[in-house]
């Protein structure tokens, strides 16, 4: 598993949503749910994202926006139009006094809003919980992303539309894979742009040498690895690929294995109810001691602490 899909496994496992969004002018939504992941998708008319600091982002029927967490911001067909919900952590809703919105503006399966045919419609996709290895990409991120229709071809905006609003068995797998599908397009659309600033390992993925000894790694953390062993997998000498991975990723490969081995371990403590010990051999320890010891060192807290 890659860190592009760790950014969404772990979040996943412990809740992800999507619903479609219907407004008329003028509308606005102040959303505090404290989500390391939303991605907004205009489908009809057009909206403005205006976080509490930072610039205000338009959006336009194709075009899309990913918030990074925590921060709050505003969702509103006009930057001065006043909020009348907050979207609170959980899901919950109210007005902005902090009354209970108590459904009165529910319009069906997974739809929410004035009206089902309102002029403005988004389709709006959250992950609730960020994980370790996923938090190694959302930090490259900045807090409010955007991309145009005219930046990428999004093939996914009719299916997302006709699958969001159906209720049949099932449909909670469907939507959630649809909108995995749709936040890597876009991170991989976003990260070819010139103006992103991927992470080394993220760049260094595409290196022939260091990518394949990456891939190695994080598809099989549990393995014995050492240089001699990535080196003769990779076809190189232990130093040539000591050196190219050192200066490709920023740091040497059994530094960056140590750290995707603890950062599984979290997740998985966080996520399941393993026992130390069977994390400790699916992420390449030989012994709950040895796991508690490395994890301690690093998070600052032992791994029973870390789990409660």
């Amino acid at each position: 598993m890659d860190a592009l899909a760790g950014l969404l496994e772990g979040p996943r496992a412990r809740g992800a949503f999507m619903i479609r969004a219907c407004f008329d002018p003028p509308w606005a939504v102040r959303v505090e749910d404290r989500a390391p992941l939303t991605v907004m998708l205009m489908v009809r008319g057009d909206a403005w994202i205006v976080p509490d600091t930072g610039e205000r982002l338009r959006l336009r029927a194709g075009d899309l926006a990913v918030a990074r967490g925590p921060d709050p911001y505003v969702c509103a067909d006009d930057p001065g139009t006043a909020p009348q919900a907050v979207i609170l952590p959980g899901g919950a809703c109210s007005y902005p006094d902090g009354r209970p919105l108590n459904g009165s503006m529910d319009l069906g399966v997974r739809t929410w809003g004035d009206r089902a045919d309102g002029e403005a419609v988004l389709l709006i996709g959250t992950y609730l919980v960020r994980g370790e290895i996923g938090g190694r990409l959302l930090d490259a991120l900045p807090p409010l992303l955007s991309l145009t229709s005219e930046d990428w071809d999004n093939p996914l905006t009719p299916l997302l539309m006709t699958e969001v609003t159906r209720d049949e068995p099932g449909q909670e797998v469907v939507l959630d894979r649809l909108l995995d599908l749709l936040v890597i397009a876009a991170l991989r659309a976003w990260f070819a742009g010139p103006s992103a600033e991927a992470p080394a390992w993220y760049r260094a993925l595409g290196d022939p040498v260091v990518g394949r000894a990456l891939r190695l790694l994080q598809d099989d953390p549990a393995h014995p690895w050492t240089v001699a062993s990535l080196a003769a997998k990779t076809g190189v000498s232990r130093a040539a690929l000591a050196r190219r991975f050192t200066d490709l990723v920023g740091e040497p490969p059994m530094a960056y294995l140590t750290g995707w081995r603890l950062a599984l371990a979290a997740d998985r403590l966080r996520d399941g109810e393993d026992t130390l010990g069977a994390i400790a051999r699916q992420v390449g320890y030989g012994s709950a001691f040895a796991l508690s010891a490395a994890f301690k060192r690093v998070y600052g807290v032992s791994p029973q602490e870390y789990r409660t």
